[in-house]
């Protein structure tokens, strides 16, 4: 099966069989037509797919020693994401399933950054508590078999590594910012400030970091209407923010993956997702998972960041039965559920 992944701003392709051995994957990176912005640009992404998309599946081919038919099947993100981005993918995988007469398979991509911890862990691992923590989506998912997945909450507001991005930004941190604040935490107090934790403590499964982001814009910016100066940005004290910034973010990460095992009573819980890279976070939810005697299975490292490999989630569908028509269509945006469903 040959996928293909371009929700944002990397432009993936990837072989697959049907053992779900990943034969190829490349990913090529828009970082450098994005950085001096400090974040994506919709119209630059979608522009770059263009350019990108057919030379990355030719090389996937080519690193898989894999002909065009040799393919089963095309897979294609198709939600969520940025339409424009997602439509260049979606085109191309058409185009090849429409030529080589193979079934087109559509990817939910955010259930197939959960899939990479059945990669991971090399057998199944549903049903599981999925969770999700990127820089578009904090979601939280019961995981019933690999292809029934059930949201249980997500974000209100600004996602996780959103929040990296913009606290980053704040404190002088080139971007992305997750890696960022990461580095700069190393050298910092996770004590040294009591920034707030959003929806601690509070018996739902939603997310927000506005209001931490906010607290952090104060202590770096001052307070609106103060007559006191803010505190000089020493690289001490930008440490000290970084290292409180990400202790706060990650105790409510941890916390809400404790009250989705509890309530719906999974033994396994998986994690994907770029944040999911962060080592504070990963420590942290092994010292909780140990402690109630709960299997973690964390995506690998290359597949925590966006990339097509984890679409071997394809297969599950594709041996089901479930491909798609070439009138499909993308469903972009962001994974949220509507407020009266919250609990």
């Amino acid at each position: 099966m040959l996928a293909i992944e371009s929700s944002c701003d990397e432009t993936a392709a990837a072989v697959i069989d049907q053992d779900r051995r990943v034969l190829s994957s490349v990913v090529g990176s828009q970082f450098e037509l994005h950085e001096r912005f400090g974040g994506v640009v919709p119209e630059i992404a979608s522009r770059a797919h263009v350019r990108r998309i057919l030379p990355i599946v030719d090389e996937a081919l080519k690193q898989a020693d894999t002909h065009l038919s040799d393919l089963s099947a095309v897979a294609v993100a198709t939600q969520p994401g940025l339409v424009g981005s997602l439509l260049v993918g979606l085109t191309a995988a058409k185009t090849l399933a429409a030529v080589l007469d193979v079934p087109l398979i559509g990817v939910n991509h955010i259930e197939a950054h959960i899939y990479a911890c059945r990669m991971a862990g090399g057998s199944n691992v549903f049903p599981a508590i999925g969770f999700v923590v990127s820089g578009g989506h904090s979601n939280l998912y019961d995981c019933t078999d690999p292809v029934t997945f059930q949201l249980l909450g997500s974000t209100l507001d600004d996602a996780a590594g959103e929040a990296f991005d913009k606290v980053a930004k704040m404190l002088g941190l080139p971007y992305p910012g997750g890696p960022s604040i990461e580095r700069a935490a190393q050298a910092g107090d996770p004590a040294a400030f009591e920034f707030p934790r959003p929806l601690f403590g509070v018996n739902r499964l939603d997310f927000s970091f506005s209001g931490l982001k906010t607290a952090v814009l104060y202590e770096v910016k001052g307070k609106p209407g103060s007559s006191e100066p803010p505190v000089e940005l020493t690289p001490n004290r930008v440490a000290d923010v970084a290292a409180s910034f990400q202790e706060a973010v990650v105790d409510v990460l941890v916390e809400k993956c404790r009250l989705a095992l509890n309530r719906h009573q999974r033994k396994t819980l998986c994690v994907g997702g770029g944040v999911a890279a962060n080592a504070r976070l990963r420590q942290k939810l092994e010292q909780m998972t140990s402690d109630m005697d709960i299997r973690l299975i964390v995506a690998p490292l290359e597949h925590c960041t966006d990339n097509a490999a984890m679409a071997a989630i394809a297969w599950e569908r594709l041996e089901r039965g479930q491909a798609d028509s070439l009138e499909t269509d993308v469903v972009p945006g962001l994974v949220r559920r509507a407020a009266s469903d919250r609990r």
